[in-house]
Parts: C-alpha cells; structure tokens; sequence
C-alpha cells in the first residue's frame, strides 16, 4: 500500500463527513444575513404596496414585482439554511437563476418605462440594468463551473473510498 492509498484510508471517515455536511459556518451566516435582509425588504415593500391604494397602477405593479422577488431570496434562504443534504453548489445556481432573471425583469420594466415615458433616467436605469445583468451572469456562469467542480470532487472520493474499503 503506497503513501498516499494509506492516507486516504486513515482519512476515510473525515472525508465521509465531509461528503455528507451540511452548509458551512460561513455560508450559514451568510444565509441568516439574506434571511433578515429579504425579510425586512419584502415587510417594507409589501405594506408600502398593501397600504397605499392611492399609488399609481406601475407603482403598485413594480411594488408587487418587488414583494414577489424579496419573496423568493427569502424562500431561497430558509431553504438553504433548512436542507439537510449536501448542497454541492446548487443553492448558488439557484441564486445566479434568480439574479439573472430579476435583474433581466428590472432591465426590461425600466425600458418599458423609458419608451412609455421618454424620461432620460428610465434609460439610465436600464442602462445600469444591462451592466448589473453582465455581472449576473457572470456570477451564474462561476457558479455553475463551482458546482460541476464539486460534484466532480464528491463522485472522485465517493469511488476512492468505494475501491479502498
């Protein structure tokens, strides 16, 4: 038995444990801040929205857009920090999805609202929008590549530990 078959033996049930953790302490907190933050938007916004009637229509359907979306990071952080099962990265595609597609949603209403309106700062808006879109992306793309590392990670130890059992 080589160095390096001996150590990963002797590793076995660290490495095990370490297949079936949960979140670590940094991304835990990292969840709990989300948590509060999405919260505490989405009460802002939605009794903005609910106890406002006076509002106009697109305001009263952009605070709805907003609940909806302080709504969704608030289920996507009780559902990461409640999963008892190895994430492998998931929750962060799932995350780069959700900013793609939101921020995608903010580009496109500020557009409307620009060719609606022909306010110059509608245009502005969906032109910071497009910017907050490419980095969206970008991070959804790193996010994909982290996971597809991870889950490359888990199944090479799961079969060197499947073969040196």
């Amino acid at each position: 038995m080589t160095r390096t078959e001996a150590s990963v033996l002797a590793n076995a049930p660290d490495m095990r444990r370490l297949l079936d953790s949960e979140l670590s302490r940094r991304s835990r907190f990292g969840y709990v801040a989300l948590l509060l933050a999405s919260s505490a938007m989405t009460v802002v916004v939605t009794s903005l929205w609910l106890t406002e009637p006076a509002l106009p229509l697109r305001t009263q359907i952009a605070l709805l857009i907003m609940s909806v979306i302080g709504l969704s990071w608030l289920s996507l952080s009780v559902w990461a920090l409640t999963t008892r099962r190895v994430l492998l990265g998931r929750d962060g595609v799932l995350a780069g999805w959700m900013a793609v597609t939101f921020t995608a949603t903010f580009v496109l209403g500020a557009a409307l609202v620009g060719l609606s309106t022909g306010r110059p700062g509608a245009y502005a808006a969906s032109l910071l929008g497009v910017g907050l879109l490419a980095v969206a992306v970008v991070v959804l793309m790193r996010a994909r590549r982290r996971m597809a590392s991870l889950m490359s990670r888990r199944d090479a130890l799961k079969r060197e530990l499947g073969t040196r059992e």
